[in-house]
């Protein structure tokens, strides 16, 4: 893989409605060419994710529903009836192609409210591993103002954050970001990388310049913030001709927005600095040199538990002297994590009752302090 997706090994690209769908029919041969692109992108080794809005736009035709406004239930009644024919297009034009598609529905809370996040994350991590492409949309059958991201744009971003992408593409009706709204202003200037998100760009945002899509650049701009603080570029590019995912590794012009550190080393300083520990686990000195070795930390070496904490709590690692040598992100909760403290990994199921995690820790979730 070559150019702005060099080195990329999880890539999630979001989909906008007017790219999809035209007088509230689906574009198919279009929907084939980006198949096509996430095929190479597969060839060349990258896991790819597609968040795909376009059901409402798909529905509210099917239902023959009036132009104009929907109201809430109509616009969930066109998500039902629309997801499922998006649904279809999106196995069967990925079947063509020997990948698989998968579809998952998420909800704002299934990104805020942690136990439904570590799901969300432990099902798509699983589904990446079994070699499919995961196909996410919000749930808007379900889904009210309130609580709703409001746009696929944001979504995709906290998708990439959670998932650790190395980039975010968002296609979508514009080839990037502008220092004007290049329809009013001739003189406005492309802006072909971002490398701090100063007030001076989120000032460059305008409107939305589709009437289909509820997304606009500054929806855009919040999505590009919320992924290059997680360690994933953010690309805006034009989505409407046909392989757009080969134009911009062609050259196509586009926006990108650098992130400054690594997925990894992202995730390893909100670990490190931002979670308040809610508990302690105390370990062996051979665990301590495993840990400081790089590997994860298992249940054997680990020979008290402090705290009432939940799995994916953030917890201090100290040695037996009590000093702080890590912290991490548990798989367990305090209860089960006594129980099984100081047993090999192969005797959790039959101590539990369910077949959880190897480690205690991941290596990932984990940072030396």
């Amino acid at each position: 893989m070559s150019g702005i997706f060099s080195g990329a090994k999880l890539i999630v690209v979001k989909v906008g409605s007017s790219l999809l769908v035209e007088g509230g029919a689906l574009r198919r041969a279009w929907l084939e060419s980006l198949c096509d692109d996430v095929a190479a992108l597969r060839k060349d080794g990258a896991r790819v994710i597609l968040v795909s809005s376009g059901s409402i736009a798909l529905g509210r035709n099917i239902l023959k529903l009036k132009p104009g406004t929907l109201k809430l239930e109509e616009n969930q009644a066109s998500a039902a009836a629309g997801q499922v024919r998006l649904a279809q297009a999106y196995a069967d034009i990925l079947a063509a192609r020997d990948l698989v598609a998968a579809q998952i529905l998420l909800t704002f809370g299934d990104t805020e409210e942690r136990n439904r996040y570590l799901n969300a994350r432990a099902t798509l991590g699983t589904l990446l591993d079994l070699g499919a492409v995961p196909v996410i949309n919000e749930n808007d059958t379900v889904a009210t103002a309130e609580i709703r991201f409001g746009d696929n744009d944001r979504l995709a971003a906290r998708v990439a954050s959670m998932m650790g992408a190395d980039r975010l593409v968002l296609l979508s009706d514009v080839d990037g970001l502008y220092t004007a709204d290049p329809r009013k202003d001739p003189n406005s200037a492309h802006i072909p990388e971002v490398t701090v998100m100063t007030p001076e760009i989120e000032a460059m945002a305008g409107g939305t310049l589709s009437g289909i899509g509820r997304g606009g650049m500054t929806s855009k701009l919040i999505a590009a913030k919320i992924a290059t603080g997680a360690g994933c570029d953010t690309i805006i590019a034009k989505g409407e001709m046909h392989n757009p995912i080969a134009a911009i590794t062609a050259g196509g012009r586009n926006t990108i927005f650098r992130a400054s550190l690594t997925p990894a080393a992202a995730r390893k300083r909100w670990i490190a600095g931002v979670l308040a520990p809610e508990g302690v686990l105390v370990i062996d000195d051979g665990a301590a040199k495993a840990l400081a070795d790089g590997k994860s930390l298992l249940p054997a070496g680990i020979r008290q538990v402090d705290g009432r904490f939940q799995r994916g709590d953030a917890v201090l690692v100290k040695n037996r002297e009590g000093r702080e040598i890590a912290r991490g992100l548990v798989a367990y909760n305090a209860s089960d994590a006594e129980r099984i403290a100081g047993k090999r990994s192969l005797e959790i199921e039959a101590i539990l009752g369910y077949r959880g995690r190897d480690e205690m820790i991941h290596r990932d979730d984990l940072v030396l302090t």
